[in-house]
Parts: C-alpha cells; structure tokens; sequence
C-alpha cells in the first residue's frame, strides 16, 4: 500500500502518518492495533514518522461491525480528541484506518486533527466494505 501511495502525487507532501488509534482496553485485549500496522509499513515507505498520542481515542465503544449506519456515527461522534495540536500544525497528515464501511471513523478522526491549525489531512484505508 505504501508503494502504491509513494508513486501517486497526492501523497508527495506528506510529513507524518496517524493511525486510526484504538481505546487502550480494545487494544490490551485484541493484542495489537491492525491500522498502526499498516501505518507502520506506509511510514516506512513514504520515510516519514508515525504520531503517536496525537490523536487519542477517549472513549471505549463497541465494536461497530454489526451497526447500521447512522448507530456508527453516534457510537465514535465523541471519541477521539486531539493532543499536541503542535505536533501536526502547518504539516500534511495522512490519517490510515484499515476498512472503510461507512466513514464514521474517518470522519470523526478527521474532525479531531483539522481542529490544529493550518494542516493538510488525507486518508487511507486498505479495503472498503461493500453492503
């Protein structure tokens, strides 16, 4: 994936890659964080660095593979928040999550990281899901 973007120049002034971050308690039990990894081998490519703890996902919500919709946006709308907007101000992001079923997570987290001043924020996701 991270060939694929490094060749497209939509994606040659990227600076740094924020994964999709999931609650500690998600995390801790599934062992590991599927959208850090695939940020992991896109950072890699593009030779830039992974934030972490800039994007934080505050709340603990339910899995949201069996919501509708409308359920999706209500169970993210407040989860995650921005740290460090320094971090991020003046500089191209690209924001990785691993499916995107109907945007709700994207979106939210987009939100989150165009509240720091004066960025660039595009997204990248390896699948859609398809209903």
């Amino acid at each position: 994936m991270g060939s694929v973007l490094a060749t497209s120049p939509l994606f040659d002034s990227v600076e740094a890659v924020i994964p999709v971050p999931l609650h500690l308690k998600k995390e801790r039990s599934r062992g590991y964080n599927q959208s850090a990894m695939l940020a992991s081998g896109i950072a890699d490519t593009l030779r830039v660095p992974i934030l972490s703890g800039v994007l934080v996902r505050q709340q603990f919500a339910d899995s949201q593979t069996r919501k509708k919709r409308m359920e999706r946006f209500d169970n993210v709308s407040e989860a995650f928040v921005l740290k460090k907007p320094e971090r991020i101000q003046g500089k191209h992001i690209l924001l990785v999550d691993d499916v995107l079923t109907t945007g709700a997570t994207l979106e939210t987290c987009g939100n989150a990281l165009l509240k720091a001043p004066d960025i660039k924020l595009s997204m990248a996701t390896i699948a859609i899901a398809m209903h």
